[in-house]
């Protein structure tokens, strides 16, 4: 029987996706018209956010950027915001776009010494609860100094090269085939079903325990976020200042979340504790040894001038020589030049797993700039503004917290310091009043937000990444695992707050 014309134009949408989310998407679009003329642009507003989570919530049903960017078209040409608002709110956040484009492509040149490397700590570690912590504790330390989404960039990497070295093997295949699609498990002999799942559930756990390690030292350093950066300069904090502020906070934080990772290891609750498959073990090995049989004085030098490379971005992360994104292009260039990759092609590989990302940030600026241009946020500012002196720290933190779980916390951090700024400039609160709003604010905006994908982008990014469907990371699944996180960072968080702040 042959399918009509509309039929086709059905099929054609969203492609494979399930029916119900079809005419789920379609139905949001149908509505938001409806709810604007009935409730206005206020409450509308607040719909379009809940179906833009909604297509977060689904990314391994349908990538987020072609539901999401409908919406985002249809608020513009509801009059909700305006593509010069939108454009403004890009434009705002140009460096993080410029690190997705370099600095994600930079590590792709790295996996050679990040595969060599972390292999050997895979192997060497056999108690997973250590492995989990050193995990957390280097993503921290990291972050505190480099950047969140750099580190994200690292682990996926990571995860990617493992997974791809045992499923290869799964497959039937030999570690040294160069072609093989580790996205298709059709060819995975049923024997190795087990242990496939079993690694994609150890994976699962030591990529979240990196990703709320990148909050855990995210939150330190006025380099660690990028609304730290921009606290700190409203403030007039320099990078001392910044670390000594947020230490009554961010150390006892740090703590409490590495005691946190060692208990669900231990306990195996809320997706974590599982171990290292005996025969996935054995695959890695056996790749090590013969990565280490095969190698030659050019994969030496290869290996040496990405440590060198490494060693360079470091620096210039940590002293912020200059924009992470030109950094990582500066890293593109050194890694590709000294290691033989001048063919276009070969260069094409390594922007394949952030350029989509990037669009489906500025997808997401889109919804900010609603959220920017109908005050949606405004009621709640103005609310814990009036409170008490006392209490309003703890308020703030709490009122971030919530707002970063839904929205950005870069727009959520740029909106709050600015009508704290405008409140100490007009002398309704003091200094010292306004010294410990800030700190709340960039704490609240860095801590609780582990709780959704879309609290931090570091978090969207594992989400929407290759890795994430590979290992079965989905938005609800991820939400599961990160709640006793956001109970732990959040309460300890805000008890730090409401008693050293």
């Amino acid at each position: 029987m042959t399918e009509s014309f509309p039929q086709a134009l059905w099929q054609n949408f969203l492609g494979p996706s399930p029916q119900w989310y079809k005419r789920a998407i379609l139905g949001f679009l149908l509505l938001n018209p409806i709810a604007l003329y009935l409730l206005g642009p206020f409450v509308t507003g607040w719909i379009l956010i809940g179906e833009f989570i909604f297509t977060l919530a689904l990314a391994l049903r349908c990538y987020p950027l072609q539901p999401g960017g409908l919406l985002a078209i249809e608020a513009v040409l509801l009059g909700m915001t305006t593509p010069e608002m939108v454009y403004q709110e890009t434009l705002a956040n140009f460096e993080v776009i410029l690190l997705l484009m370099f600095m994600v492509a930079g590590i792709y040149f790295m996996k050679e010494l990040l595969l060599f490397v972390f292999t050997k700590i895979l192997l060497r570690f056999r108690s997973k609860v250590w492995l989990s912590v050193l995990f957390s504790l280097v993503a921290a330390v990291l972050s505190a100094f480099l950047d969140a989404l750099t580190v994200t960039a690292v682990l996926i990497s990571v995860g990617v090269g493992f997974y791809a070295v045992y499923h290869k093997v799964a497959s039937g295949q030999v570690i040294s085939d160069e072609e093989h699609d580790h996205s298709d498990d059709d060819r995975v002999h049923e024997q190795h079903r087990e242990d496939l799942e079993q690694f994609r559930a150890f994976l699962r756990s030591l990529l979240m325990h990196g990703a709320v390690g990148t909050a855990l030292g995210g939150v330190a350093t006025l380099v660690g976020e990028p609304q730290n950066l921009l606290i700190a300069t409203v403030a007039e904090w320099n990078f001392l200042e910044f670390l000594i502020v947020m230490a009554p906070v961010s150390g006892p934080v740090l703590v409490a979340g590495l005691l946190t990772c060692a208990a669900l290891e231990m306990t195996g609750k809320f997706g974590y504790g599982a171990l290292l498959p005996d025969n996935v073990r054995i695959v890695l090995g056996e790749y090590e040894d013969k990565a280490e049989a095969q190698r030659t004085k050019r994969s030496n030098a290869r290996l040496l001038v990405q440590v060198l490379v490494v060693a360079i971005l470091v620096l210039a992360l940590a002293m912020h020589w200059a924009a992470v994104g030109l950094v990582g292009l500066t890293v593109i260039v050194l890694l590709t030049a000294f290691n033989g990759v001048v063919e276009e092609h070969q260069l094409g590989k390594a922007f394949e797993e952030a350029l989509p990302f990037t669009a489906l940030l500025v997808v997401f600026f889109a919804i900010v700039a609603v959220i920017h241009d109908q005050h949606l946020f405004t009621p709640v500012i103005d609310v814990v503004l009036a409170m008490d002196a006392g209490i309003r720290p703890s308020m703030f933190f709490i009122a971030n917290g919530v707002l970063s779980m839904i929205s950005d916390n870069v727009f959520v951090a740029t909106v709050y310091i600015n009508e704290v700024k405008s409140a100490f400039d007009a002398g309704t609160i003091t200094r010292a009043e306004f010294e410990q709003l800030a700190i709340a604010i960039n704490t609240g905006t860095n801590l609780p937000s582990v709780a959704t994908p879309n609290g931090q982008a570091a978090f969207l990014f594992l989400l929407t990444s290759a890795l994430a469907p590979l290992i079965r990371l989905s938005y609800g699944r991820m939400v599961i695992m990160a709640f006793p996180y956001t109970i732990v960072m959040g309460g300890v968080g805000l008890a730090c707050v409401a008693l050293f702040i």
